[in-house]
């Protein structure tokens, strides 16, 4: 029986430049990337310029990722063979778009995050800001430097070793490997960033022969 478009899927994008973008899945095939000839484009360098599809068999929809760059993730896993979507998964694109996928118009869940509190840094995944207090961090950071800070405000002051960092951060190199000179950098810029707005506090904690984390005063 022949779906009809009220009843098909919905991507919803609650990451990226393209926040709140609703579009339905209202092809058998298709195809989420950066050329013009995708069914969902998304303009931002990070995504390939074709970067995943979405096809039909049946009643059932899968994803799979087209061999991009920098990589897909569904449900925090990296998508390295295609998988059957279910309502409600989260589908990462190269760590900069997530996009939230429902069964149908009807059942869509708008999930926006408006930014989560670690002590007195805020993180604002939408539009990709940082406050210290009231004060917002600007210019704002780099995509690496805000990769790094995001991967450390999620684990809540919990230490984050390198891998992790190379993972977030890099993950079109992550199978070659970055040198622990490029982290240390990161971290550096990263720390002279936020001391911009509040020189009185080391927010990256190096914790020797483990990693880094995140300490945000109340």
């Amino acid at each position: 029986m022949t779906r009809s478009i009220s009843d098909r899927p919905m991507l919803t994008v609650e990451e990226g430049e393209h926040v709140g973008l609703r579009v339905v899945i209202d092809q058998d095939v298709f195809v989420i990337g950066r050329g013009e000839e995708c069914n969902l484009v998304l303009r931002d360098r990070a995504i390939s310029r074709q970067h995943a599809r979405i096809w039909r068999e049946g009643d059932n929809y899968f994803v799979e990722d087209l061999g991009s760059k920098n990589g897909t993730w569904v449900g925090g896993e990296p998508l390295r063979q295609p998988r059957q979507l279910v309502d409600g998964d989260r589908i990462q694109l190269a760590r900069t778009v997530r996009i939230a996928y429902s069964e149908s118009d009807a059942t869509i869940e708008v999930a926006f995050d408006p930014g989560q509190l670690r002590g007195r840094l805020t993180l604002n995944r939408e539009a990709r800001r940082v406050f210290i207090g009231q004060q917002e961090v600007l210019p704002p950071l780099s995509l690496p430097q805000y990769r790094l800070l995001q991967l450390l405000y999620d684990a809540g002051g919990a230490i984050c070793t390198r891998e992790q960092v190379i993972e977030a951060v890099w993950p079109e190199a992550a199978s070659e490997g970055v040198s622990e000179q490029a982290i240390d950098a990161l971290v550096r810029r990263l720390r002279d960033r936020l001391a911009e707005v509040d020189p009185h506090h080391q927010y990256i904690v190096t914790v020797r022969g483990h990693g880094f984390r995140l300490d945000s005063p109340a």
